[in-house]
């Protein structure tokens, strides 16, 4: 399948990338997480620490709540742990959509994200701001909305700047979905100076970015129920008491888990 890739402007995904580690990105994705550094350096550890949320918030709404079907807008490339990973480890016949909208995501996904027996994982390329097209997408609609879905936005309305924007895609997403249904959410704290500082690079960059603070975070779960301890810092959401403990001041990220009642 033939893809179209500008390389010579950074995308997200790839400077995500670059920055865990990776090797799926190339000059101008390296030379924008390099500035970004500069001015964000505990950014990669932030990186990870949010890593390491996306798969607990994920067990836990598959372990806890006994959801089964999940759809990870925003996916970036297939970084372990994988989404699919974690909950089909827990339940083999889980079934997850993962969306995103850089084509070399896109390569790495349809070949990589392969499902355990039983369950299944599809992929869709396509971007967050058209929530109706996700949302009705055939991908999404093969899920069944009979029963909960859990919806995770892990790492990507910081690049959703306007307010009332980001809280109709919200609406959107979740209005046809079942009660029980779930909302995971990360993205960049205002709290954070480095935080700040890393936004105003991403969006000389050309992608622009917006930290916003714990209230503005909780305004974006409005009309679903938070579950403790509601939204904080990334590494302080459920932490793995077996794992080593990351410092605040390197955390970027502030999110939590609400429930459609």
């Amino acid at each position: 399948m033939a893809v179209e890739l500008n390389t010579a402007v950074p995308h997200s995904a790839r400077i995500y990338d670059h920055l865990l580690g990776g090797k799926d990105n190339f000059e101008a994705d390296r030379a924008a997480a390099a500035e970004i550094v500069k001015s964000s350096p505990s950014l990669p550890i932030s990186m990870r620490a949010n890593r390491n949320y996306l798969a607990r918030t994920a067990r836990y709404l598959a372990a806890d709540l006994g959801i089964r079907q999940f759809l990870d807008i925003g996916a970036g490339l297939p970084t372990a742990p994988n989404l699919h990973e974690v909950v089909q480890g827990v339940d083999p016949t889980s079934r997850v959509v993962y969306v995103d909208n850089d084509p070399i995501v896109l390569v790495h996904a349809r070949a990589l994200l392969t499902s355990a027996p039983g369950g299944s994982t599809a992929y869709l390329d396509a971007d967050l701001n058209d929530a109706e097209l996700i949302i009705n997408s055939p991908e999404v609609r093969a899920l069944d909305f009979s029963r909960p879905i859990a919806i995770s936005l892990i790492a990507v309305l910081q690049f959703v700047t306007d307010e009332d924007r980001a809280h109709r895609i919200i609406d959107t997403l979740m209005a046809p979905l079942a009660p029980g249904s779930a909302l995971a959410i990360s993205t960049v704290t205002a709290h954070n100076e480095q935080a700040v500082q890393g936004a105003k690079v991403y969006t000389a960059r050309g992608i622009p970015a917006k930290p916003r603070t714990d209230d503005e975070v909780a305004g974006l779960f409005r009309g679903l129920e938070l579950v403790d301890p509601g939204v904080t810092l990334v590494n302080r959401w459920r932490p793995d008491p077996a794992a080593p403990p990351v410092d605040d001041s390197h955390v970027q990220m502030s999110g939590g888990v609400a429930l459609k009642r």
